[in-house]
């Protein structure tokens, strides 16, 4: 349980630190995401170990269903706004969608043939 515990106060401290980072780059880049970039960039270059973070990464991937919980919620709460802008909304979801698979797949075959 300590390992758990230990885990947790890593990931905070690594949110903390990508909130504080954000902060100074004046939120152009959302701290939750500085934050998960420090830490896979810590876990990399062996600064954390990983068994610290596995206990409590494998029980906040078990238990993702509930961090959708909120955007569902927002859905529901402004269906009308969603039913307004329908088609915008899904075209900017269909290419962002198909411009998200070209990039991946063109970074995974220069990854690839290396």
């Amino acid at each position: 349980m300590i390992n758990g515990v230990k885990g947790v106060m890593l990931i905070l401290t690594f949110l903390a630190l990508g909130e504080v980072v954000s902060h100074f780059i004046y939120n152009f880049i959302p701290g939750n995401v500085i934050g998960m970039v420090l830490l896979f960039m810590a876990l990399q270059f062996k600064v954390v170990n990983p068994h610290s973070v596995e206990y409590i990464s494998l029980f906040l991937v078990r238990n993702m269903a509930l961090f959708f919980v909120p955007a569902g919620v927002g859905l529901m709460v402004s269906y009308r706004l969603l039913g307004e802008h329908w088609l915008s909304i899904t075209l900017a979801t269909v290419l962002s969608t198909f411009l998200v698979i070209a990039t991946v797949g063109h970074i995974q075959q220069k990854f690839g043939k290396k």
